[in-house]
């Protein structure tokens, strides 16, 4: 019950919230620790999808089925090629990081054996080229692009041996990029990986069973695989954390190895413990970062005020946010969950609940909008369930506008309210939050900046009541691949010409604000600042419809 009391609290708390932060606010109103940046993945903005000894991915398989328009990534933005040009970009824009995620087989093309040099070669250059420009590199290890290799082989995240390929990929790369990389986090919001890829099927590695899939899949099992493959993330997420804390983050290893030297009966093998020891201190000067996890977040309130609504609220927060917190700081599931998924959900042993529980310096979050929740006890009265039964929710969306996502600033402040009431307020990075829009429409994006403008501000009045957050990353820094409908819409900073060989990247009217911002100027949309900035959108007219 007390998360529930929890839950009515912040949620009247928000009810009657006004954003006091979100009108006129610069980039000095924030801490100087605090990071401002903008992301893409890989897949979605590399390219070069066949070059230089990468090999397809789940993305790629999902992508050329013919679910995203016809559009794949096999080109996308040529990032590959052309990343100088967008670190300038970024410096131009005042970005102080940028959020990028790692090709697992770009790097290792079979999912595990030799590493490839020519993949090495291309992450270590853009790694450089952030750092000598002054942008602070954050890394995903993992955004919804398994090696298709392993997914051929073993079934991917669905089978345990998952847990120790990604522990062995995650190695490779904190050694070969720890020295740089101050904030890895090794998966995007997989309870959205595991739902739309293992239930419903709509994402990759596109599995579900009927009647569950929201498509025809030729395999898989929806009331088993989207637990099953949670739990296996968790898991290669604790093994990863933990090689980089013991190896390579190494926090107080002289100490802990230290006390163990008395129970040593061989003089070597003491001598040897106090080399590892120094080589582990040695490290610890080398590489000073930190590893977190990624996960998608609604903010939920009641559709009505009924008990047996309000009782769901606090289950959706269980199902779609609890189901990866609850492990990472508590160490199991969230009791609900476990009520009612039963045994289709996986059960920790005490000593894998204790390698998960804790295995974070932060959470990342992707947050973009806000739901209602409605009841729906009744769905668990039917034996064959997958986890949207389970959850025995309706939720609501209530977006009046199809294209475009509403500005709802105080929903932000609420998931970072119930996330410090609820998980101990741990440090926070916003990794995505932006503002979808038809990908050929106009270079003045006002809806884009207002977003930007009321969201910041939202997370500015966050800050002063006591949130955890670090960092905010805008999705996204140009137009990608987007997963669910290609080319079609765009949620860039920059406008990437598809129709230029060289791909020529357009400022919009977001990325001029989004600079002043940056540069310590206070503008709102109706400034006269704001206005100037319009006018100086000189690579082309801002009001130009593209064709």
């Amino acid at each position: 019950m007390w998360k529930l009391c929890e839950l009515l609290l912040v949620w009247a708390s928000f009810l009657a919230a006004e954003v006091s932060g979100a009108d006129r606010h610069s980039r000095h109103d924030f801490p100087s620790d605090f990071v401002f940046g903008a992301g893409t993945s890989a897949y979605q903005v590399e390219g070069a999808a066949n070059e230089d000894g990468r090999t397809p991915s789940i993305f790629d398989t999902y992508a050329h089925s013919g679910l995203t328009h016809g559009a794949n990534g096999d080109v996308a933005c040529d990032q590959y090629h052309k990343y100088k040009e967008d670190v300038q970009l970024m410096v131009e824009t005042g970005l102080e990081a940028y959020r990028f995620s790692i090709s697992w087989s770009r790097l290792i093309p079979n999912g595990r054996g030799p590493v490839n040099p020519k993949g090495l070669q291309y992450y270590n250059h853009l790694i450089d080229e952030l750092i000598s420009h002054g942008v602070q590199p954050h890394v995903t290890l993992h955004h919804a692009d398994l090696p298709q290799a392993l997914e051929d082989e073993y079934g991917g995240w669905i089978n345990r041996k998952i847990v120790k390929d990604f522990t062995v990929y995650a190695e490779v790369c904190f050694r070969e990029f720890g020295d740089r990389i101050r904030h890895w986090t090794t998966f995007n919001e997989a309870n959205v990986f595991v739902l739309a890829g293992y239930d419903s099927g709509i994402l990759p590695p596109q599995r579900c069973s009927f009647p569950f899939g929201l498509v025809n899949c030729s395999q898989g099992n929806s009331s088993i695989e989207p637990y099953l493959a949670a739990h296996n993330i968790l898991l290669a997420h604790a093994s990863a954390a933990r090689t980089y804390k013991n190896i390579y983050q190494a926090k107080n290893m002289l100490t802990y190895q230290s006390k163990q030297v008395p129970e040593l009966q061989n003089f070597y093998a003491c001598i040897e413990e106090i080399v590892i020891s120094l080589f582990l201190f040695l490290m610890q000067e080398r590489q000073k970062g930190y590893i977190g996890f990624n996960i998608f977040a609604y903010h939920f309130s009641p559709f009505t005020n009924s008990t047996e609504d309000i009782i769901a609220t606090q289950r959706a927060y269980d199902f779609y946010f609890g189901w990866l917190a609850d492990p990472l700081v508590y160490g199991d599931y969230p009791e609900t969950m476990k009520k009612n998924a039963g045994p289709r959900i996986p059960s920790f042993t005490p000593l894998e609940s204790k390698l998960v529980k804790g295995s974070f310096d932060f959470l990342g979050i992707n947050f973009y909008d806000a739901v209602k929740v409605m009841d729906n006890s009744r769905s668990l009265d039917v034996t064959l369930r997958d986890y949207q039964a389970d959850t025995a929710l309706e939720l609501k969306f209530q977006q009046k506008n199809s294209s475009l996502f509403e500005l709802k600033p105080w929903a932000l402040q609420g998931v970072l309210e119930y996330i410090k009431q609820t998980y101990g307020n741990p440090p926070i990075y916003i990794h995505e939050n932006g503002q979808m829009m038809p990908r050929n429409a106009t270079l003045e994006d006002v809806p884009r900046v207002e977003l930007l403008q009321g969201y910041i501000g939202a997370l500015l009045d966050s800050l002063r009541n006591g949130s955890n957050a670090r960092g905010y990353f805008t999705w996204s820094f140009m137009d990608v691949f987007e997963l669910l409908d290609g080319y079609d819409s765009g949620f860039g900073l920059y406008y990437v010409d598809l129709d230029d060989p060289d791909l020529k990247r357009y400022p919009k009217h977001s990325a001029h604000w989004y600079s002043q911002f940056l540069k310590g100027g206070r503008v709102d949309l109706g400034s006269e600042s704001s206005i100037e900035l319009r006018q100086n959108l000189t690579t082309i007219s801002p009001s130009t419809v593209i064709e």
